[in-house]
Parts: structure tokens; sequence; C-alpha cells
């Protein structure tokens, strides 16, 4: 993962180097995001400073340095994450005349916003991203978010009037003007549903940017420290799946299994693009067991899989990821660990996640990842399997519940629902 931050306080002039500083203490508070490169860069008549920290993956030499100016002039970005069909996006951009100095992503995403707009830009594209543009033209500053916000990006006020954004809490609260107080109804939110919904936050002030969302700011948009715009929705994924319902499947259930197999081919495929190692998270469970398996057929070497085992057995799943990665034949790594070493953890909880949450599997997710780090860069995982396929026994529960709903009297149906709206 890379880390971007920045600040922007309209009709201020601060000198060049003090807002570089302020760039880079914004990065370094996020470092460990992107220890392979960092950089930062100022618009003193603007207020404006952008820094950015890179995890190199795509492209790993200095022409992937961000901040990244557009060949124009006009645009400058800094982006976290990935673009999975740059390819395409390079190949129509080359087509309409653009020439690229190097081959990593955010030179193509930068050319699509220069050439097309952000939120053309955005329609175009297919990946995981945190973007921020500055229009040096027009003055105006974009933020955005992929369509399922898998990336993160906070915003906010300070108390002398700028707005601030960055990857994680950490960002902001490198600012000297940050007030870092706890929200009491964002408290309330945690305790009520267990996290802290977008656009809500922890900190007083500060909102997490809603996925599949983009902001765009200009000197009228704050006023007395208060941002006036309003997120537009790009993308949402209740209408898309409306629009498929409506739409519905032409075709039977081996042509419905054929096409969900191409799909989960494709994308798999499209995330093992990388310059440096590569890997997979195994638990021995469905979704991370088709991810892992996907992997390896589209794969010319064993692919480097990973697993943690519990000594408690209620909890431990080791077994299950050992015999999938066996049939699969992958390079598997295991480590085993105790209690008190995921007890050991809690502490660095807080500076891992940013907000607190209440899921434990925060704790073996967070110790996978540490044994993953030590052989790959990259690694893919099965999260977001069951929220696809209907994993969670809520989700059946919702379905008998509305099952029943539907047989309620439509003159009540109707009411409720406008008692609702």
């Amino acid at each position: 993962m890379c880390g971007i931050a920045g600040s922007w306080h309209p009709g201020a002039r601060a000198p060049a180097d003090a807002l570089l500083g302020l760039g880079r203490r914004m990065g370094e508070a996020i470092a460990h995001r992107g220890p392979d490169d960092s950089g930062a860069w100022a618009d003193a008549e603007a207020g404006v400073v952008l820094s950015h920290r890179r995890l190199s993956i795509l492209d790993l030499s200095p022409e992937g340095h961000q901040p990244m100016i557009s060949a124009d002039g006009r645009w400058v970005i800094a982006f976290n994450g990935e673009i999975y069909n740059h390819a395409a996006m390079r190949a129509d951009l080359a087509a309409l005349g653009h020439a690229f100095r190097g081959r990593s992503d955010t030179e193509v995403l930068l050319a699509a916003i220069a050439r097309w707009g952000v939120p053309a830009a955005l329609e175009r594209g297919n990946g995981m991203l945190a973007l921020a543009a500055w229009d040096r033209q027009a003055r105006t500053l974009w933020l955005a978010r992929d369509r399922l916000g898998k990336k993160p990006l906070y915003y906010g006020t300070t108390a002398d009037g700028s707005f601030v954004f960055g990857s994680e809490l950490a960002a902001l609260r490198a600012h000297p003007a940050l007030r870092a107080e706890v929200d009491p109804d964002a408290l309330a939110l945690l305790l009520r549903l267990g996290y802290i919904p977008a656009p809500a936050c922890i900190l007083r002030g500060v909102a997490k940017l809603p996925p599949g969302s983009w902001l765009k700011l200009d000197a009228s948009s704050m006023s007395g420290g208060v941002v006036l715009a309003e997120p537009v929705r790009w993308w949402s994924a209740l209408e898309r799946q409306r629009a498929a319902i409506r739409a519905g499947f032409r075709g039977g259930d081996d042509e419905a299994l054929a096409e969900l197999d191409a799909l989960l081919r494709d994308a798999t495929l499209l995330r093992m693009e990388a310059d440096v190692p590569l890997g997979a998270f195994l638990s021995g469970g469905t979704d991370s067991s088709l991810v892992t398996a996907l992997m390896q057929a589209q794969s010319s070497r064993p692919v480097r899989s990973f697993s943690i085992g519990f000594d408690a057995a209620g909890h431990d799943e080791s077994a299950q990821a050992a015999e999938v990665a066996r049939h699969l034949g992958t390079d598997h790594t295991e480590l085993h660990v105790d209690g008190k070493a995921a007890l050991e953890l809690v502490p660095d909880l807080p500076r891992l996640f940013d907000e607190p949450f209440a899921d434990s599997s925060q704790l073996p997710t967070a110790l996978l990842c540490r044994l993953a780090r030590r052989h790959v860069t990259v690694a893919l995982s099965g999260d977001g399997g069951d929220e696809l396929f209907f994993g969670y026994t809520r989700y059946a529960r919702a379905l008998r519940a509305d099952a029943l709903l539907a047989r309620l009297p439509r003159r009540l149906l109707a009411r409720l629902e406008g008692e609702r709206s």
C-alpha cells in the first residue's frame, strides 16, 4: 500500500519551504505505508501541498515517483492504489497521441484525468484507489475513492481554517492546527454497530470520504473552517445490484457458472500483475481457497501461500489450509501462535487500524500480514467473499424477513414505506 496526505489553506500564502515541510511531516506520519520512496509538492501561491509515500509494485523506477505532474503541467496527483486495467487505458490514450515516460499505472491515471477529467477517468478505471488531484488552472482540489472503498481517505478542517486529508488519521494529526478530539456521536455508532460507518469518523471535525465518491473543492467550498461541498457518489453497489436484478440473467445454471468462473479468473489475473513478490492469504475456508486456486491455475510457478495457526482448536484452521496448499501445490508457510502472542499485539492495534472496530479477526489478520511481509510485498485474500455470495447467516435471516414482509397488505407496505422516507 501507498499513502497520501496534504493540506490546503485558501487565501493563505505560505512560503514554499514551510508548505513542503508540512507535507513531509504529514507523509512521515504514514511512512510505514510506503517505505520505498517519498515526495512532496507545493503550490505556494495557492497554499496547497500534496505528499506521497510509495510502496513500489508496478514500475519500480523513478518514473513512478509521486506527486506526479501531468505532461501539460495542469494537474498534480497523489495516488494510493492500483489501476488493474491500466494497460487497456494506456492503449486508448496512446491512440489519442499521448506519449508515456514510464510503465506506472499512476502515469496512466494522470493522463486519463488530464484528457477526460476526474469523473470520467474514475468511470473508465478498474481498480482500487484513494486519490488527491490538484487542478492548477482551475484551482480546484479533487479527492476520490474507488467503487467499494478499499483504499481509505480521511478529510477535515483545522483550527486555522486549513483543509487536510490523508490515508490515515496519523497524517491529519501531524498538522499542528488539528484538534484531535473524539467525536461522541461516532463513539455511539461504534458501540451500536461495532464499527464507524462512513462518512462518520472517530475524530470530531473529520470525515471519511464514502466509497465510490468524489469531493471537489474550490476556494468557495470552505467558509470559517467548514467544508461546504458535499461528496458526490459516482458509483453505487446498490444501484448496480438493482439494475442487474431488473435485467435478469439470460441463461441456465451452466452458463451462469461459466460466466462467474470467467469473471473470477479475470479479476484474479488482473491483480497478479506486479514487479515485486506476490502471495496469497490461505485460511482453508472457501473464499481464500478459491482465490489461491485461481492464482495457482494461472501461475507458472508455485504460489506463495501463508496461514496462521492457533493453539486453541476452536480457532485453528491451519490443518485445512495445509491440506488445500498440498492439493494446489503452493509454496506454503505456516506460523503457529498462542493466545499470548495475540494479546501482545493488542497495544499496536490503534496504530495499525486507525479507528476502533469490534472484530476479533483484526488480530490474526495483523499476525498474518507480518508473516507474509517477510516473504512477499503483495498478497491476495478472500476478504469480501461472504458479502458477495451471501456467506453470513444474517443474509439468510434478511431474506426470510423480506419474504414475511411481502405477505403484508400492499396498502400497509405503502404506508410503512412512506413513514420510513
